[in-house]
């Protein structure tokens, strides 16, 4: 299977308006309305984090509940740390659309990202929606991935065509996220939909694998946020026989496509990691389980030294080699213990490799993107997690985050 790139973003039964309301940002859109034909099925990964967002208790809650068809997402203010005023408010805002579409109120699934610890503006939303519900559109993704970012620098957007059992499927994403990015979930919404029919289970299946390899596998700064969300709606106006467990060969070629187009958006946030000069590749090998390699990227990933070397590009090699060491890994052999930056080996045999020398680190991080490789000699589990480095505009962005 060969996906084709495509730049017409539309999907078959998925309608989308982006306005403005207001609600923090002045002359820009920020809230985005979509529609979701009869029949989508609707597949959903949130955030872990304890404090989650009122719209992301509520969205769980619909989800359980009914089958949506509208997806309300506003930027600007997260709904998060507001009490029950904010599950008040989350649930007024489904109200508001539910009461125009003629549908249910658990119906709409509300997401919400921007300033946490402020009262979402219900008034303003409602205000808006009118004029949203009149430009909805199959055609408007580009407006709706701009509506939702933040500290963004560009909008993500992605669409992919693909051929399953003689039809020809589009699938469609888009993302937002630049900072407090960090695996389960990273702060980031991300929306994907396709025209295919999918069985609700084997939807679900699939959004988890693509996220465990995507958005669960990447990290800016090394803080998770309290909004995360990604959603995956099959709408099967491409008229497919439904797609179960019963053809494994055709789920497999739609799990590529789906993982590949996350992998894509993922890739794209840490790009536009707030401050970011650099993608890093973290990849670890011949580690004794898939926990084991996880544990060891993501310490190098989450590592303000390792990350200010980055920037830097100083290839003080000592930071990673001082990272794999903490990562906590029971019995770890150093004299087993290889790492390279892209194809230059920097440690073996328990320190420096013998042939290594600083040019060559220094010419592969002046480089922005290249990998970082480690072998820990340990077994056959391996995985690869996505970090950037970390700037002085990374302190400014955030330290002026709210003024």
């Amino acid at each position: 299977m060969r996906a084709e790139l495509s730049t017409q973003f539309s999907v078959p039964g998925v309608r989308v308006a982006a306005g403005a309301a207001g609600i923090r940002y002045r002359e820009r859109d920020d809230l985005v309305l979509m529609e979701l034909a009869l029949g989508t099925q609707t597949a959903a990964v949130f955030t872990q984090n304890a404090f989650c967002a009122a719209p992301v208790t509520l969205a769980r809650q619909h989800l359980s509940a009914a089958s949506p068809r509208y997806l309300l997402i506003n930027s600007g203010n997260a709904n998060a740390g507001t009490g029950a005023r904010g599950l008040t408010d989350a649930l007024a805002s489904c109200s508001l659309v539910a009461g125009q579409a003629g549908c249910e109120a658990n119906q709409v699934l509300p997401f919400s990202t921007g300033v946490i610890g402020e009262d979402l503006p219900v008034a303003r939303i409602g205000a808006a929606l009118p004029h949203l519900f009149e430009g909805l559109r199959a055609d408007a993704w580009e407006a709706a991935a701009r509506a939702i970012m933040t500290t963004d620098t560009r909008p993500k957007l992605v669409q992919r065509q693909f051929e399953l059992n003689g039809r020809r499927a589009t699938l469609v994403g888009m993302a937002k996220g630049a900072g407090m990015i960090c695996p389960n979930m990273a702060t980031m919404l991300a929306f994907v939909a396709t025209d295919l029919a999918i069985a609700e289970g084997p939807l679900r299946a699939s959004l988890n694998a693509a996220v465990a390899g995507s958005f669960n596998a990447i990290s800016i700064d090394g803080d998770t946020s309290t909004n995360d969300a990604c959603v995956a709606a099959a709408t099967g106006a491409l008229g497919n026989p439904l797609l179960d467990d019963l053809d494994p060969d055709a789920l497999a070629i739609w799990q590529q496509a789906l993982s590949d187009l996350c992998l894509e958006l993922a890739t794209n946030i840490v790009r536009d990691g707030e401050g970011a000069t650099k993608l890093v590749r973290v990849a670890v090998r011949e580690a004794a389980t898939s926990a084991e390699a996880r544990l060891v990227a993501e310490t190098i990933a989450h590592s303000p030294l390792v990350k200010t070397a980055l920037f830097a590009g100083d290839p003080n090699w000592g930071r990673i080699l001082a990272a794999v060491g903490r990562a906590g890994v029971a019995g770890l052999d150093i004299e087993r213990v290889r790492i390279w930056l892209d194809d230059v080996r920097i440690v073996a045999g328990g320190g420096r490799d013998p042939e290594y020398r600083e040019e060559q680190g220094a010419r592969v991080m002046a480089q922005d993107a290249f990998k970082i490789e480690v072998h820990l000699g340990r077994g056959e589990a391996e995985l690869t997690m996505l970090t950037c480095d970390l700037s002085y505009d990374y302190v400014r962005i955030n330290a002026e985050y709210r003024s």
